[in-house]
């Protein structure tokens, strides 16, 4: 008899946009037009938890009443339906069934629930078994998922076989050459044989024994292409140059780069020609001529780090800033969620590591055409369609979870990413230098462990993507896919960024690739591991597993002997596992300990050979003039090449992926995503303001990035070369300074193998980087090469894409959409030699004027043009404000559509045009008619839009719904306000952190630049007395404050699948309930929620109730956005009703705009309650159009809402609960967006109590 129980639960029918959208899938994307109905169903196990627990899980836990329907044990369907349940594979991470068994130990700390979970299809409709074959393979991906069997099982609790001790290779270190090499071929690492051979050379001629599986596998780990560059380290012993067009120019810089390298290490006989000398000398070079000043020095490389004077209240202080960009392309394509995720993931912990905050971040991609349908797949392959979107969803879920602002997200198209995904993440970090210090590793040091736990997920992963990949090799790569635990990263970058903690870490380095055996063994050259003190997931775990696995979100720090106890104290509050695991010691040798035996034991001498020294040849391919993509064609058909051009898939509009990143938490996104009244101007590069804690500054950051695909292809010389130009190009269109940026590039080119022109398109494209880097005077000052982006034959296009980094002040910073009509249109171009490179003095000057015309005013706006010439440029301009503009018609038909990378498009006053002293192109004039026009060709705006907005909306949409019905509403004035009967000067707020929140510091700013005083706290559930412990400190602060808010974020990963239930459980516990009654019954106090605090408030009653009661089939809540995904984007609310004190400072019938970040945010309710929040005034606030005007269309009610409620309260105002997020907001904030956005809610809440 099986102790587990088991329950189904599935969304009702108007609720259930899951199931909706995969039946489009099925019968679309699939072709299975007799599918009649699909439902989803998910399936929860629990063990260990009883019944009383149990019945209360199911009721708030695992089902929400008035959204989904519970079944136990069996759910009902009809005998023809086709069903199959889908689950994790062991090992892999599962979020879902994670954050129930927190969530379930908030009812009865004291119990220790296991919980499995899997997603169960139900097909309805005529399907034979080969079609019901086809949908699973559509719902499964075999690399990190199986179908789940049917049958309950006797019990979840899995008994792990003691694994076996660690083998050793007797004979290795005498063994012959042949017998050797079989053993080599057995063991499928991914170092050369030769590193092989070396390896055995080190074990007969020092170490005189035969080495460990275990030191096997962390030297293939720690001399991977992933972890020590191998192939950019490769020495290239001779270079060769084809004859061709451009020989001279491109032979030319390699000729100069051999100069420098020459001067600079002079009598270097350790220094050779390879790709990584080539990719740092420019930096050398610029640093010797004293144009890198900035740069912080220092034995930690975690990332890119700038020193940088900004001052916070009129008072000067230096800050560090750090970027870094971060490729998953081998993950991403074989697991497209957790491989995106861990993509962000990684990119987050370098800077991290350094003890700098992360607050933006850039997503570029590259893909081939996901418009083909799923027949046009490689065998062995995911189809594009489900790739993107798949990748899509991962990587926004990560940010959105950690509370990082994704400003910028560009996905490039070309046919050769078939061969390999391209998934880059690059982030900026920031922090007071006061906060940071870098010290070295003393023996006696303690290294501690920090984060998550280690379990199989990522074994393998550094050498994964290492390794050559054919059809068969996809299979066996399970195991080598890490999953990502955004909450737990969160509460490391919480810690990290308290200076009392940065104080007492000497250095730290992430758990990226190679686990345990890199993370730990690069801090300090000698070092003793004690691997059974790793936390585990799970038992059963050998040695080797231990130290290689790369389980995510783990950090390895050193501390002083004297400082454990107090950051252990430290890690405590922040509700985060640390364990004292290895102590560096006074010999240099690197020894892993397993069950009191060491297990590895290498010398750092021989670990930092980085394996065999490698070599090959260069012959360097020219391009031919004849083939140029730089060249302008003949246009026949005005009209008809227009608007293919905006249809072009890497012209087209992305609305529909970016809006799925959350481009406003931080309240320092200067620019959101898309401007201009209706959002349609796509911005070209992201800006924020610095992550300042307390105090005003003006100081932002800027970052852009450049790179054509097409035009790479054609010359990889050239196309680093005007990506690097294309990357400075946007930072100057935007009003930032070019003569301050640094620069840092992403590598990622086909296998190199031993044929010399393999190795022709990295090393070209590197002379192009180094030529336009000495061009500019600017440097770049980091990267990460991949190079493993062949499939079988197919070689992904050979990829330089430059990120330029920039220091601005707010004042500079210009938005690009078109302001007025009347305004003139001019184009700036770059000069170019006879070899089309672009002449950098002529650049230089240039940009310069340009910044000029930004900062006096005259340029009120302006675009990057690129492959497809200014029209493209000037017509994303318009879009954002639906502003005409009509071109002269003296301009040449083939210079409209001419590739024009570098030049600048810009919107000047009339009357301004004598300000600019430098050449340009008179375009035409702005135009209040919505309509493009030259000569005799007219396109109608909405047109225009209607071409650009299409070719992606199948893969990526931006609407579901086509209703656009209009809502009458009456505004409410309420006759009494409810009046604070127990003043307070000074208003305390406590607002309470749960595992996923991320939105307590926005919040936290916005209550005090309102004038209250707030506790956060952080509740602590590691263990039954941690519980314990935070039920009692959130009564106390509860106690001691007039107001609680509930901030927003991704309580646990809004799971299981439900938002807030964190939240809503913990505080249904009857001393935290007790708590806030008394505060709001007793002491007259408020209570707001925004976002996922919304939906807190909503699941536990206290709006519309105004009392903690619960959920019952019939209770008001918010449920999946209709487009089932995340939303971000400006939206703008109406104040239909002044009930609430919150909105005091708000005018009645006023129209604020404000961010929306979520993908629960659907407010629904049965008729009678929606009739009695509108009779009482309990709907503050609905979502309307610019101008007011509230209804259904999509556009404008984003999520769906019923009668387009955005906000309700109590029925005496003093709970308020809404979606947008109020708190983001702030001077230089969302600069693009047109609208009031301060609806004075913190100050309106604080001035109640005076």
């Amino acid at each position: 008899m099986s102790n587990v129980k088991r329950v189904y639960v599935e969304k009702k029918p108007e609720f259930a946009v899951a199931a909706k959208g995969l039946r489009h899938e099925i019968r679309h994307y699939l072709g299975l037009q007799d599918v009649t109905n699909v439902r989803v169903l998910i399936r929860y196990d629990a063990e260990n938890i009883s019944e009383e627990t149990f019945e209360k899980a199911c009721n708030g836990v695992f089902a929400e009443p008035p959204v989904d329907f519970l079944y136990k044990e069996e759910f009902p369907k009809n005998e023809t339906d086709k069903c199959f349940s889908v689950e994790f594979l062991p090992g892999q991470f599962d979020q879902r069934a994670d954050s129930a068994e927190q969530c379930i130990r908030f009812i009865k700390e004291d119990e220790t629930p296991v919980i499995r979970t899997a997603v169960t299809y139900v097909i309805e409709g005529g399907v034979s078994d080969e079609e019901l074959q086809a949908i699973k393979n559509h719902c499964i991906n075999p690399v990190d998922s199986r179908e789940a069997a049917a049958e309950k099982p006797e019990t979840l609790v899995t008994v792990f076989d003691e694994p076996a001790d660690v083998k050793i290779f007797d004979g290795f270190k005498d063994m012959p050459e042949a017998e050797l090499k079989e053993l080599y071929d057995s063991l499928g690492l991914a170092m050369t044989f030769k590193d092989f051979l070396h390896i055995q050379n080190y074990y007969a001629g020092e170490e005189h024994r035969d080495p460990t599986m275990t030191e096997i596998r962390v030297l293939d780990t720690y001399w991977s292409d992933h972890c020590r560059h191998t192939t950019f380290s490769t020495e290239l012993k001779d270079v060769k140059f084809d004859e061709g067009d451009y020989k001279e120019t491109i032979e030319a810089t390699y000729k100069e780069y051999l100069k420098d390298h020459s001067e600079i290490f002079k009598g270097r006989e350790d220094k050779f020609v390879c790709l990584m000398d080539l990719a740092l000398m420019a930096m050398r070079r610029l640093k010797k001529e004293g144009k890198l000043a900035d740069q912080e020095e220092s034995d930690e490389i975690n990332a890119c780090s700038i020193v940088v004077p900004i001052k916070v209240d009129g008072v000067e202080e230096e800050w560090l800033i750090n970027f870094k960009n971060e490729t998953h392309n081998h993950p991403t394509e074989i697991e497209p969620f957790g491989g995106a995720a861990t993509c962000l993931g990684g990119a987050i912990r370098d800077p991290l590591s350094g003890r700098t905050y992360v607050y933006q971040a850039m997503r570029v991609t590259g893909a081939a055409d996901p418009t083909v349908s799923a027949d046009a797949t490689l065998k062995g392959k995911l189809p594009q369609k489900k790739l993107v979107r798949e990748a899509a969803h991962g990587y926004s879920s990560y940010g959105n979870q950690i509370g990082l602002s994704t400003g910028l997200v560009k996905e490039i198209y070309h046919p050769d990413y078939v061969a390999k995904r391209m998934e880059i993440g690059a982030v900026l970090g920031a922090a007071p230098r006061r906060a940071v210090i870098r010290e070295n590793s003393d023996p006696g040091d303690i290294i501690i462990l920090l984060g998550g736990r280690t379990g199989r997920d990522g074994c393998g992963g550094a050498t994964g993507s290492s390794k050559v990949h054919t059809e068969e090799s996809i299979e066996t790569c399970g195991a080598e896919v890490q999953k990502g635990n955004a909450p737990t990263e969160r509460k490391i970058q919480r810690l990290f960024r308290r200076e009392e903690v940065s104080h007492l870490i000497k250095k730290c380095n992430d758990f990226g690739a190679g686990g345990v055996s890199v993370a730990i063994g690069e801090l300090a050259d000698g070092l003793r591991v004690e691997l059974d003190k790793v936390p585990k997931k799970y038992a059963g775990l050998d040695g080797t597993e231990i130290a290689i696995s790369e389980s995510q979100e783990r950090m390895a720090v050193v501390v002083d002997p004297k400082d454990v106890d107090e950051f252990m104290g430290y890690a405590k509050e922040e509700n985060l596992e640390a364990t004292v695991a290895a102590v560096v010691t006074e010999e240099p040798r690197l020894v892993l300990v397993w069950r009191g035996k060491e297990i590895v034991n290498l010398s750092r001498a021989f670990l930092d050979t980085n394996g065999a020294h490698q070599e090959t040849s260069v012959l360097v391919d020219i391009p031919s003039k004849e083939d140029s993509y730089l060249k302008s064609s003949k246009i026949e058909d005005v009209r008809g090449k227009w608007l293919k051009v905006l249809s072009d898939l890497n012209e087209c509009s992305q609305k529909g992926l970016v809006e799925r990143f959350d481009a406003s938490i931080g309240a320092g996104s200067v620019y959101m995503p898309y401007g201009g009244k209706y959002q349609l101007t796509e911005t070209q590069s992201m800006v924020a303001k610095l992550p300042v804690l307390k105090g005003k500054c003006d100081t932002v950051t800027m970052m852009s990035y450049g790179f054509d695909p097409y035009l790479s292809k054609w010359s990889p010389y050239h196309g680093a070369i005007y990506a690097v130009t294309d990357s400075v190009a946007k930072i100057v269109a935007a009003g930032g300074d070019f003569n301050k940026i640094r620069f840092t590039f992403q590598e990622y080119f086909r296998r190199m193998t031993e044929d010399p022109s393999r190795w022709s398109q990295p090393f070209a494209a590197l002379l192009g980087a180094y030529e336009a880097q000495l061009g500019f005077g600017l440097p770049s000052i980091g990267g990460k090469d991949s190079m493993s982006g062949t499939f079988e034959e197919i070689d992904v296009p050979p990829t330089l894409c430059s990120f330029a980094i920039d220091v601005a002040k707010e004042g500079d910073i210009i938005t690009p959409e078109l302001k007025t009509p009347g305004n003139v249109l001019v184009k700036f171009d770059i000069e170019h030699d006879e070899y089309d490179i672009p002449v950098f003095e002529q650049v230089k000057a240039l940009y310069n004027s340009i910044h000029e015309l930004t900062e006096n005013g005259t340029i009120v706006s302006a675009y990057v043009c690129d492959a497809n010439g200014f029209v493209p440029a000037l017509c994303k301009m318009a879009f954002g404000n639906k502003l005409g503009f009509a071109l002269n018609s003296d301009l040449k038909e083939e210079s409209l559509f001419a590739p024009a990378y570098g030049c600048i498009v810009a919107e000047v006053a009339k009357d301004k045009l004598d300000n600019i002293k430098t050449a340009y192109t008179k375009l035409g004039e702005v135009k209040e008619k919505a309509a493009f026009t030259y000569k005799e060709v007219s396109i109608n705006v909405e047109e225009a839009l209607s071409v650009w907005e299409d070719k992606l909306e199948k893969v990526f949409p931006t609407k579901v719904s086509k209703e656009t019905t209009s809502i009458e509403t009456k505004l409410f004035n309420a006759e009494n306000v409810h009046v604070c009967k127990n003043k307070v000067a000074k208003p305390k707020v406590f607002i309470p952190v749960f595992p996923g929140t991320n939105c307590e510091y926005d919040s936290t700013k916005a209550f005090e630049r309102a004038g209250a005083d707030v506790i956060v706290k952080v509740f602590k559930n590691l263990d039954a007395a941690g519980i314990r412990e935070s039920v009692d400190e959130f009564e106390k602060a509860i106690a001691q404050s007039q107001i609680i808010m509930f901030p927003g974020g991704f309580s646990a990963g809004d799971e299981p699948d439900g938002s807030a239930k964190f939240f809503a459980t913990a505080f249904r516990n009857a001393k935290m309930k007790e708590a806030v009654e008394k505060l709001l019954n007793e002491r007259d106090g408020l209570a707001l929620g925004i976002c996922n605090g919304f939906q807190a408030l909503i699941k536990l009653g206290l709006v519309p109730n105004g009392a903690i009661t619960g959920q019952n089939e019939q209770s008001p809540t918010l449920t999946f956005n209709t487009i089932n995904r995340h939303i971000s984007k400006m939206v703008y609310t109406k104040v239909v009703s002044n009930l609430s004190p919150w909105l005091a400072g708000a005018e009645l019938g006023g129209v604020y705009c404000n961010p929306a970040s979520h993908g629960e945010g659907r407010f629904v309710a049965p008729k009678e309650w929606l009739d009695k929040l509108f009779a009482n005034g309990q709907v503050a606030t609905q979502y309307c159009d610019i101008n007011g005007n509230i209804s259904m269309d999509e556009e404008w009610n984003v999520n769906g809402s019923y009668m387009a409620i955005e906000g309700i309260t109590s029925p005496d105002g003093r709970c308020l609960g809404k979606m947008a997020h109020s708190e983001r907001r702030g001077d230089g904030v969302a600069i693009n967006i047109y609208g009031e956005q301060d609806l004075r809610i913190f100050e309106s809440g604080v001035a109640y109590f005076k």
